[in-house]
């Protein structure tokens, strides 16, 4: 159900200074109780990692060999898209020495220098965007590019086909198998159609404006398509899975090849998620900086497990031996 907008965006902020103390959002769930013949078994039960699982340190730029294939195909979608998704609102960078910023804050750096990197994002919401959809859509694509240049935090609920617990439940509050579809818990607003969605977001939670990369109409569709090309339908069909009591965490963003294949995984699995935006410029990569002492995306956080790790490869790994069926 589209809802008629009226709300427009408050004025814009530089990038705020955030701190890791803030509170944290009520994460709890509920989901469309199914019949065991109708969920496929899925039920929601104690979650406990691999005996003797150890979460391995991470690594720059390694590609696990059993995974280059994946990351390649993955990294189709930056030709494609331009680099949507890779940076955030008003993304701005300058080169200074390294002197300038303290070692406690994240910066990029090389040959002496650090990269000094500013945004402007519009106002923050509350509680995160809670959104249904599935990896290989690409409307559903669309949306999850412009949540990354506004840096919003979303609690994704997955819906492959054939997934027992939030497919139906968002075709039970929307009323239409139609995909991706939007709830904001701030303003009360529920709806379909992507590109609805993201004005509604741009007027919202940015400066009202759109990227030239999701403005495009059918083009911006079709390369949104273009971009899941090296995937082969990745990320849209149901694998059989226990159902854990609390949201995962995921520190991501949809640009890069690495956090699309950990996020794949997380939607085959139908894992609900609060995925942590943060594409280049973000005030998040400071928060992970400071709560793990390193920046490097993706990082997961089950809170069901107490694992928190880097590494994609492995993070997958972790997934489907904790998760799946």
């Amino acid at each position: 159900m589209a809802a008629v907008l009226s709300s427009h965006a408050g004025p814009l902020s530089r990038s705020p200074v955030l701190s890791s103390a803030r509170p944290k959002p009520n994460l709890r769930y509920s989901v469309v109780r199914c019949t065991a013949k109708e969920a496929g078994k899925g039920t929601t039960t104690s979650i406990t990692p691999p005996p003797g699982f150890k979460p391995p340190k991470p690594k720059r730029f390694a590609v696990r060999p059993d995974k280059l294939l994946d990351i390649i195909g993955a990294s189709l979608a930056l030709p494609f898209r331009l680099g949507t998704g890779a940076f955030v609102l008003g993304y701005s960078v300058s080169f200074v020495s390294q002197d300038e910023i303290p070692s406690t804050q994240y910066a990029m750096s090389f040959a002496g220098i650090k990269l000094k990197e500013t945004s402007k994002l519009g106002p923050r919401p509350e509680k995160p965007i809670e959104i249904y959809e599935f990896e290989s859509c690409p409307f559903c694509r669309k949306v999850r590019e412009m949540t990354t240049v506004l840096d919003l935090d979303v609690l994704f609920y997955p819906c492959p086909k054939n997934g027992p617990n939030f497919r139906p439940k968002a075709i039970q509050m929307g009323g239409k198998k139609q995909f991706p579809y939007m709830v904001d818990p701030n303003t009360g607003v529920a709806m379909y159609e992507s590109d609805d969605i993201i004005k509604y977001l741009a007027n919202k939670y940015g400066d009202g404006t759109v990227p030239l990369m999701l403005s495009l109409g059918l083009f911006t569709t079709l390369t949104a398509g273009f971009a899941m090309i090296g995937r082969k339908g990745r990320g849209g069909s149901y694998t059989p899975s226990k159902l854990p009591p609390l949201p995962l965490e995921l520190w991501a963003y949809e640009a890069s090849p690495f956090c699309k294949i950990v996020r794949e995984v997380l939607v085959e699995l139908e894992l609900p998620h609060l995925l942590h935006s943060t594409p280049r410029g973000s005030p998040k990569r400071q928060l992970l900086y400071e709560k793990v002492g390193h920046f490097q995306a993706p990082f997961l956080e089950d809170p069901n497990t107490g694992i928190k790790m880097f590494e994609s490869a492995e993070i997958i790994d972790y997934l489907k031996a904790t998760y799946a069926i």
